[in-house]
């Protein structure tokens, strides 16, 4: 409930918003209230009670009824013809009949409500959550060896290659979270799993994880500085119509790197910003936690 809540003020914040030269309190009522943390808090939640209540081997019948459950409401529940379209897809009907077109995302402030973190897409996105606790338990159990990390390349490829397969049916999309697209990700993330089991704990080569750990131990806490800062550097105006993300993004990053390499250099320099404060409080040992 703390992460929804933290995810829903995120979105909420800076709570006033620009009309007409003047400061406008931001209404509950056009406020987004699904999103990245939300579906992290829904997943976590229905996640840990299939594995509290569940055995291993239930919890895997119900995400395989999951998976399946998820491509038959797409299919008969959405319009037909456009089933896997943005506005067509059952789970954006669901949407904004449950929570209304005002409280969903609407990409650069327009007129298209279309949530790509949406309540029926969630069925798919708990699999991944169960996913990566059967991943867990399976290493705790058999350990840090080369069976296990055998094991893990088998179940990622299996899964890649029942992903590609569903694929020609069921397409793989990330915005609509399909089955398909669940099954890649479990297996994308099984073989990364096994390679840093594999180089980390059997080949000891740890001299660069500790940039990836500074980030891993606040990662909520900087995940919400990175959006919180990016919002206000989206309101400040250093001169009207144009705002300070706008202004440094022009003037400094498109005309030293033009066209789309610039943009990843700013986004790189972004993340190194946020890396920067994680840095600062992983030396001070602070770490924010719920």
């Amino acid at each position: 409930m703390i992460i929804f809540l933290l995810g829903y003020l995120m979105y909420w914040f800076p709570f006033f918003h620009r009309e007409a030269g003047s400061w406008v309190f931001n209404p509950l009522s056009h406020t987004r209230i699904m999103g990245v943390l939300q579906r992290i808090a829904l997943c976590y939640f229905f996640g840990a009670l299939i594995v509290h209540y569940c055995s291993q081997k239930t919890a895997v019948i119900i995400s395989v009824l999951l998976l399946i459950g998820y491509w038959a409401f797409l299919i008969f529940c959405g319009e037909p013809g456009k089933e896997y379209t943005m506005l067509g897809n059952a789970g954006t009907r669901l949407d904004i009949v449950l929570m209304g077109n005002n409280h969903l995302y609407h990409d650069k402030g327009g007129p298209i409500a279309f949530d790509p973190e949406g309540l029926l897409s969630t069925m798919t996105a708990i699999v991944n959550v169960i996913g990566g606790y059967l991943a867990g338990a399976f290493i705790q159990r058999k350990g840090k060896n080369y069976e296990s990390i055998a094991r893990l390349f088998m179940c990622g490829v299996l899964l890649i290659a029942a992903s590609l397969f569903w694929a020609q049916f069921f397409p793989i999309a990330k915005k609509l979270w399909t089955s398909s697209f669940t099954l890649l990700t479990i297996g994308i993330d099984l073989l990364l799993l096994g390679f840093m089991v594999f180089a980390i704990e059997i080949k000891k080569v740890k001299s660069s994880t500790n940039f990836f750990l500074i980030f891993g131990r606040n990662s909520l806490a900087i995940y919400l500085l990175s959006e919180l800062l990016l919002t206000v550097f989206q309101t400040i105006w250093v001169k009207p119509q144009l705002s300070f993300y706008e202004w440094i993004n022009q003037a400094f990053y498109q005309k030293i790197f033009p066209g789309a390499f610039g943009t990843l250099v700013f986004a790189l320099c972004y993340m190194m910003l946020c890396w920067l404060v994680a840095y600062l409080l992983d030396k001070k040992k602070i770490y924010i936690k719920i």
